[in-house]
């Protein structure tokens, strides 16, 4: 460590647990909830976006169109049974 003029003293080198922290309070004392908060935005913040699904299916290439769908319940059902859904 050096001595400031104002005699205030100044670390040259980080200490081990400096080295390995990801962020570091330089003001203010905050709880163990503030700082768990500010973890998971951090985290949250540090990973990357979900892909995507990619496009669209077409319904050509979709095999869940060969499966059976549920029956329609209701008044006059017998007659929706074969709309396309």
């Amino acid at each position: 460590m050096s001595d400031r003029t104002d005699g205030t003293a100044v670390r040259e080198e980080p200490t081990p647990e400096e080295r390995r922290a990801l962020f570091r309070v330089v003001r203010g004392e905050p709880d163990d909830a503030e700082a768990a908060a500010l973890t998971v935005v951090l985290a949250a913040l540090a990973t990357e976006p979900v892909a995507t699904a990619g496009p669209p299916r077409s319904r050509w290439t979709d095999r869940a169109t060969h499966l059976r769908r549920t029956l329609p319940v209701g008044p006059d059902a017998w007659r929706t049974s074969l709309w396309p859904s």
